[in-house]
């Protein structure tokens, strides 16, 4: 009798153990680990900063913003600039200052120098702007709260240059001669767009 007992002892044993050590494996690989890596509806906030010091904010990779640029020369020395985005939309004027996928406004440079936030694809920057010689105008991707979207930790923007060469008068302001092909980031490619800009900085909406 007392040597049929020991196995079954021993079963019981191994049972118990078996049983524990499913349980503890089970709480290792549960729903908290899954939530852990999902990403912030509003992009993830990153250390690194653009030129200007701002933050960056990544974008989700699987629905990641882009932009593209054209400028073009116009009458009387000035110049149309158009933008071309890509899953993302220009927010209205007063619109809360907090982060949303996919959405924001473009800060217009020249020459590093922000120039305007518009709220829409198309601009018409001014001739005094833009001086005689090559120019670099960059369009980039800033969120609602006044971060810029990147991919990669890079921001989102597309560069062209443009060179102005004849004096028109006395204003200093110099005649188009082109532009450029757009030099585009990562995340966009040129193509004219409709629509128009609603800038709250510098210049005149086209």
């Amino acid at each position: 009798m007392s040597w049929t007992r020991r196995p079954l002892t021993a079963l019981a044993v191994c049972v118990l153990l078996l049983t524990g050590s499913a349980g503890c494996g089970s709480g290792g690989s549960g729903p908290p680990s899954a939530g852990a890596s999902a990403s912030p509806p509003g992009g993830r906030l990153l250390d690194g900063t653009d030129e200007e010091g701002r933050r960056l904010r990544e974008a989700d990779g699987r629905r990641a913003p882009e932009v593209g640029i054209e400028v073009q020369p116009e009458t009387g020395a000035s110049w149309d600039v158009r933008l071309t985005v890509r899953n993302f939309r220009f927010s209205p004027s007063g619109t809360a200052p907090r982060p949303v996928a996919g959405r924001g406004v473009a800060y217009l440079f020249v020459d590093g120098d922000l120039v305007a936030r518009l709220r829409g694809p198309e601009y018409r920057l001014a001739a005094h702007r833009v001086p005689r010689g090559t120019h670099h105008v960059t369009a980039r991707l800033h969120a609602d709260d006044g971060t810029v979207w990147a991919v990669g930790g890079k921001p989102v923007q597309s560069t062209a240059d443009i060179t102005a060469s004849r004096p028109t008068g006395a204003g200093g302001a110099a005649a188009p001669t082109g532009a450029a092909p757009a030099a585009v980031s990562a995340a966009g490619a040129p193509v004219r767009t409709g629509g128009h800009s609603s800038p709250d900085r510098g210049g005149k909406a086209g």
